[in-house]
């Protein structure tokens, strides 16, 4: 079927969106949609239409589809701030146990990155040489000119600074089993639930990298759920496919890392400040609070 729907100036989309039943101020609803296309709004009014036609459900305000996309970019930016964390964390420890094993340049030998098939070490090691190419940080300049004879690639602990969180999973996937192992450890989590975790945050930064809908989306890649520990289980068993699960391994993370940090109040700030926002959407039960990695909220 060909697309004939032609494009609508904001005045028309704003009547379209009142003729279908929001209750809004025309002049407000216009501004808005100068600001925030059509389109991404509309991931935020689809839980108040009425199936299966586009009318919107009787006494529908702007305001309320308005609050759920602030609600929404707020939480974006404190899940980033999170990953951010757990991101530096893992470059840290990634780059210390590589580089006592193989030295400096050792990464650039295929074989000390054991897990990686050949397609995806090239393609790992050329966006590093990409990245160093391009990079204006003053160590990157300071080492092309004083070693750029001799090496074509920055030290471990210097590329690592330049990678991307793609790069650092590809990283840690092709790394010996014994640096996963040692990695897990100070988590106290299998190495199969610390990469699990590593691909649904990296994943996740990406949603909100690309300022996606995060709230109530239903995961795409969904992380291991670590099944001999019962804080996991009980009193909550925490689902794999919504947003509280990632919320729940970041907290979890963020003990280890930075406990000191107060991210958890500052997510259960957001939610006090948000009421309306259904949670069970997110993945939420009543009694979240109650989940050890959680508890001291309440």
């Amino acid at each position: 079927m060909e697309y004939l729907k032609p494009p609508l100036t904001y005045e028309q989309q704003a009547d379209q969106l009142i003729t279908r039943g929001l209750i809004a101020n025309r002049d407000e609803l216009i501004s808005a949609l100068q600001s925030v296309n059509y389109y991404r709004l509309s991931g935020y009014w689809f839980p108040f239409r009425e199936y299966p036609d586009e009318n919107f459900r009787a006494g529908t305000r702007f305001d309320m589809i308005w609050r759920r996309y602030a609600f929404d970019r707020r939480l974006r930016l404190l899940v980033m701030d999170g990953i951010e964390r757990v991101e530096i964390s893992i470059r840290t420890q990634l780059t210390y146990e590589l580089s006592h094993r193989s030295g400096a340049f050792g990464y650039l030998d295929r074989a000390q990155l054991p897990s990686l098939n050949e397609y995806d070490y090239d393609q790992l090691v050329t966006q590093l040489r990409g990245q160093y190419g391009k990079s204006k940080e003053r160590f990157a300049n300071h080492f092309r000119h004083k070693y750029g004879d001799e090496h074509d690639l920055l030290p471990i602990w210097m590329v690592t600074e330049l990678m991307t969180f793609g790069n650092l999973l590809t990283m840690f996937r092709g790394a010996p089993k014994i640096v996963h192992q040692e990695m897990s450890k100070r988590f106290g989590i299998k190495d199969v639930v610390l990469l699990s975790w590593l691909r649904a945050l990296n994943a996740i930064r990406n949603t909100c990298a690309h300022h996606s809908r995060l709230w109530n989306r239903e995961l795409g890649y969904k992380p291991m759920i670590p099944n001999r520990d019962v804080r996991w289980q009980r009193p909550v068993e925490i689902r794999d496919n919504r947003v509280f699960v990632i919320l729940t391994i970041i907290q979890y993370l963020m003990a280890y890392i930075a406990p000191q940090s107060k991210w958890s109040e500052r997510m259960k700030a957001l939610l006090n400040e948000y009421p309306e926002i259904p949670r069970r959407d997110m993945g939420f039960a009543d009694n979240w609070t109650d989940v050890p990695m959680w508890s001291n909220l309440k």
